[in-house]
């Protein structure tokens, strides 16, 4: 695998935490850019603080690329390092260069078949040793750190480094090797050469169908370096862009972005990290315009899920336009991956939450002549209003799940399933994109397959694995430059800390959210948010602050509301206007949610609408439709909806003095609740059997004490049992320290203990 020059450490683990110096006296550092900063300069904190005391306010704000060249990164701790370097006899400075040739940026492993080939010493390696900068390994050289090995390479002359190169090419004879081969000898390379150039090129081909993106981006902008045409250097760039970005180095990507000028290239980097409403508009210039550099930049099969932001043009760059005419397509200039940037287009559209501009999609689709992609035509037909052919057109898109398939097609099967009810199937057709894009080395598709996958996780009753999940994409979204999933994901994480009654936490991510989107115009994440806001209210009672949090996002605009997440929110915003006593409006947000649920048949979608109509039923009437509802929930699979339609019922039927039937509902709730992780609303269908004069068992029983605790507040628990800080467990955790005292209080009162040492003794019982 290839070493990068800013290897993305794609692993899942959290970053340390940052020293003082990290605090900027005037901006604080979003997460994301944070994040990127300690795997660009390899988790060393002193290089952190020198690299972010050198950010321009762009940088630092995250809209414009961090610096790639290391010299750039820590300039100052990089001199005390060459001159600890220069200090050695000329002997080992050779041996040290030549290992860290085979090392970086492309990890080669051919250092000591290079010794024997040129028959060197290697004994002077002792003075690297006795001075604490290398030591021997059992394969080659082993540096003290990242930046005593990228020290021993620039600290030599241009010279020295090529003859280092073109050494180890000489030992590369393995056919699996000619990728890395190829890598040397054009870091070899005096100067300009066609020949060389190519050489690199197919090498990266090979690289890509090895799934290793990394080795492709590098050889790539190598190959680019080698020639003198313009437009073709152009070309090497925008597709090296790519390969960086599916590695997950999103700063190279961006970096490299900015040398080139394709509409496909600029919309796939924007959907994930730039204004979703230009990338709309950037993917559907591209796809119209059928420029075959265009798609090969950035939409090979599989790609179009994974994207990254564009850097501010060179003033001299022509600007996007704001729309795209879809009748001034060139039918006869169609690219092939037009499909890919349509479907990339729509994740667009679905982001903003401007489902109408699926329409200027669909023409041009139709004006290419290509088959509308993925959920597109679903979309454009459901903001018609034609539901029944939206119907027909998700089953089909959601139908393509099968294992092995393609990245994006599977996620937009998993879409597709959402929108229909289907949480089983989106679990699988996402978890499988998730798979297809990693085996594929497409990283950030990766994260973007699992913020989808959280919905059908925490609709099916899962919701403290939802919340586990979720975290760890979040974590990877921000390492790989992902920062409208990131956003996307810390809605999810305030709606999952609203089920579980967390409202300081659900707050929190809520802003956090909501504060990006409205910047960056997601509608999706940003109604999330609100929804989440209100699932909190309406769960403590507070049914008139969660109607008017709920009315809201049917009066949003684009990139700030999303129609789709106001229709999945109507059952909740039916309850809490009943509970308020304005039905008025929640009759007709009904009934449009009973036509949809008609016509794609979803069991959770009928039960809901049935659950509806009981609230807006009076007196004994409502029953039966409560009745229907459980009978559709048996059916389906919202777990955590069935128990609020039970808390409901049961509620219904004390006021109707149904006694026996009301407490075997309410225990029924109670009991799911509880499992679910959410005592608020437990503490609900307790309130009603203590109503009823019944007994309300106690929440935690024979419950283990890590059973008693939520997915986040299980994580903190364990960071703090392990001797972590509240300030090295919020730097993990992207969350304030304050957040994290409130956590650890809530963790003692759910475990009924005063202290850390009584925290790791249960925590080992437990475990």
């Amino acid at each position: 695998m290839v070493t990068p020059v800013n290897p993305p450490r794609l692993d899942g683990t959290s970053p340390p935490p940052l020293p003082d110096p990290w605090r900027r006296p005037a901006v604080s550092l979003p997460e994301g850019v944070r994040v990127r900063v300690l795997r660009l300069v390899y988790g060393d904190q002193r290089a952190a603080a020198e690299l972010a005391a050198r950010l321009t306010d762009r940088q630092a704000a995250g809209l414009d690329p961090l610096p790639t060249d290391p010299a750039d990164l820590a300039p100052g701790l990089l001199h005390g390092y060459r001159r600890e370097i220069r200090a050695l006899p000329d002997d080992t400075r050779l041996l040290l260069l030549l290992a860290a040739a085979d090392q970086y940026p492309v990890a080669t492993h051919a250092f000591l078949r290079a010794v024997a080939a040129a028959r060197l010493d290697t004994r002077p390696l002792e003075a690297a040793e006795t001075a604490g900068i290398a030591y021997a390994t059992a394969g080659g050289v082993g540096f003290r750190d990242a930046w005593t090995r990228i020290a021993a390479y620039e600290t030599a002359a241009p010279a020295d480094r090529r003859d280092a190169h073109r050494l180890l090419a000489r030992v590369l004879h393995d056919d699996t090797e000619l990728p890395r081969r190829s890598w040397h000898r054009g870091a070899g390379a005096l100067g300009p050469s066609g020949r060389l150039a190519a050489e690199l090129t197919a090498a990266a081909d090979r690289a890509r169908r090895s799934a290793d993106p990394a080795l492709a981006a590098a050889l790539t902008a190598r190959a680019a370096a080698l020639r003198t045409d313009p437009r073709e250097q152009s070309r090497l760039l925008a597709r090296a862009a790519a390969d960086a970005w599916h590695a997950g180095d999103t700063d190279q990507a961006r970096t490299l972005a900015a040398r080139t000028n394709t509409d496909a290239l600029t919309g796939v980097l924007a959907l994930r990290t730039g204004q979703a409403g230009e990338a709309f508009d950037a993917l559907l210039a591209g796809a119209a315009r059928g420029r075959a550099h265009s798609g090969q930049a950035m939409t090979t099969p599989g790609t179009a899920s994974a994207p990254t932001t564009p850097t501010t043009p060179p003033a001299d760059r022509p600007r996007l336009p704001l729309a795209v005419d879809p009748h001034a397509v060139d039918p006869h200039a169609v690219d092939p991956h037009s499909e890919h940037l349509l479907a990339a287009a729509t994740e667009a559209a679905i982001y903003t939450g401007d489902l109408r501009r699926c329409r200027e999609a669909m023409v041009v689709a139709r004006r290419l002549g290509v088959e509308p992609p993925g959920v597109l035509p679903a979309l454009a037909a459901a903001v018609d209003g034609r539901y029944g052919d939206a119907r027909d057109l998700l089953e089909a898109t959601a139908g393509r799940c099968g294992p092995g398939g393609d990245p994006t097609r599977l996620l937009h099967a998993g879409i597709a399933a959402l929108m229909l009810g289907d949480h089983t199937r989106a679990a699988t057709a996402t978890v499988r994109a998730a798979a297809a894009a990693r085996a594929r080395g497409l990283t950030p598709g990766v994260s973007q397959a699992m913020e989808f996958r959280a919905y059908a996780d925490f609709w099916t009753g899962r919701p403290q694995a939802a919340e586990a999940a979720a975290l760890d994409a979040l974590r990877q979204s921000y390492a790989t430059g992902q920062d409208n999933g990131a956003c996307h994901l810390q809605a999810a994480l305030a709606m999952f800390a609203a089920l579980t009654g967390d409202g300081d936490l659900c707050r929190e991510r809520a802003a956090a959210a909501r504060s990006y989107a409205l910047a960056h115009g997601l509608g999706l994440p940003g109604a999330l948010a609100q929804w989440a806001l209100a699932f909190l209210d309406l769960g403590s009672g507070r049914y008139g602050a969660a109607a008017a949090r709920l009315r809201a996002l049917a009066a949003f605009g684009p990139g700030h509301g999303h129609r789709a997440v106001r229709h999945l929110a109507t059952p909740h915003y039916v309850e809490a206007a009943v509970r308020a006593g304005d039905t008025r409006i929640a009759r007709a947000a009904h009934a449009d949610y009973d036509r949809w649920a008609r016509a794609v048949r979803s069991p959770d979608d009928l039960a809901l609408s049935a659950r509806c109509q009981a609230l807006l039923t009076p007196g004994a009437e409502a029953l039966d439709h409560y009745r229907i509802a459980l009978g559709l929930h048996a059916d389906g699979t919202r777990a955590f909806e069935r128990a609020r339609t039970e808390l409901l019922f049961g509620s219904a039927l004390r006021r109707l003095r149904r006694r026996a039937e009301a407490r075997d509902r309410l225990h029924s709730a109670r009991e799911a609740f509880e499992s679910f992780g959410a005592p608020h609303c437990a503490e609900a269908a307790r309130a009603e059997l203590r109503a009823l004069g019944a007994p309300a068992t106690a929440a935690h029983g024979g419950d283990t004490a890590t059973a008693r605790l939520t997915a986040q507040q299980l994580m903190v628990a364990r960071m703090a049992a392990e001797g972590a800080t509240n300030r090295e467990i919020a730097a993990r955790l992207a969350l304030s320290p304050r957040t994290i005292d409130h956590h650890l209080r809530g963790v003692f009162t759910r475990l009924g203990i005063r202290s850390r040492i009584e925290l790791v003794r249960l925590l080992a019982e437990a475990e």
